[in-house]
């Protein structure tokens, strides 16, 4: 799909706050109302946005504890690497997780509500799971910078 300049445009106000309505987007990117709606609905069609979605304050709702966490699973055949895959989407408190080069095979980013919860998580999901051989634990102390915004 090629992306013209108005549609990276009309891309970063929604990335920025997807609850505008078409006046606002069409009135911030200079665009008619019908051509906003119509380049959205095609950007939905095509995949390019994936969904529409609130960000809510995780010190407001007992997720205050940020934990980068370095798995290594014990081999990495299909059924164990599907098996950590089973794990990971039954768990709410792993908010995002990477498959990685280097000496980790996963980063997971983890919230909980304090650092009794995350040994809780850790000992009882995480380290008793026969497919993870390594946690490696860092406690994010300050967040400099969080965005969902991709740079166009």
């Amino acid at each position: 799909m090629k992306i013209s300049a108005s549609d990276q445009r009309l891309l970063r106000e929604i990335q920025r706050d997807s609850g505008l309505s078409l006046a606002q987007l069409a009135e911030r990117c200079s665009m008619a109302q019908s051509t906003v709606w119509r380049r959205l609905q095609e950007f939905e069609s095509a995949k390019l946005i994936r969904a529409r979605v609130a960000l809510l304050d995780p010190n407001q709702l007992d997720c205050k504890l940020s934990v980068l966490a370095a798995i290594t699973l014990t081999d990495h055949s299909e059924k164990t690497v599907s098996g950590f895959a089973s794990l990971i989407e039954g768990h709410p408190e792993i908010v995002e997780c990477y498959a990685t080069s280097g000496k980790a095979d996963y980063q997971l980013k983890i919230r909980v509500a304090d650092v009794e919860a995350y040994e809780n998580f850790m000992t009882h999901t995480l380290l008793r799971n026969a497919i993870v051989r390594e946690v490696h634990s860092s406690f994010v102390l300050k967040e400099l910078k969080s965005t969902t915004e991709l740079p166009l």
